[in-house]
């Protein structure tokens, strides 16, 4: 598989994320990139600007699940608001997606042991 300039700049955008404490932000530039934080973890003023911009998204996101879903259970609603109730979904969809990623970049490592293989991990958690 090809990896595209694209590809390659995110991959590095993550690998320097998982090295420091840099942060992913809830929003992107107006060319679609990804916007990163560089912290110390004290919890700066733009930080907290986007722990709150991450809470209205998610919040947003159950209101508008709750309004699509009444669209999508009537089965006389009209094309225009169907495709409008899954438009604003798949929006509400990545934004949840970049939280949870964000979030996720965030989590402490593991303590592995030595001697630990990823296949006993994997069945102890199952």
């Amino acid at each position: 598989m090809q990896r595209t300039d694209g590809d390659r700049q995110r991959r590095q955008d993550l690998a320097d994320v998982a090295s420091g404490n840099v942060r992913l932000l809830p929003w992107e530039t107006e060319a679609g990139k990804p916007c990163f934080l560089s912290t110390d973890g004290s919890g700066s003023v733009l930080s907290r600007l986007a722990d709150e911009m991450e809470a209205v998204q998610l919040s947003m996101g159950a209101d508008v699940l709750k309004a699509a879903s009444k669209v999508l259970d009537d089965p006389l609603s009209p094309h225009a608001e169907v495709r409008y109730a899954g438009v604003r979904l798949a929006e509400c969809l990545r934004d949840a997606l970049r939280v949870a990623e964000s979030r996720g970049m965030r989590l402490p490592l593991p303590d592995i042991e030595e001697g630990e293989n990823d296949d006993e991990s994997a069945a102890e958690s199952v």
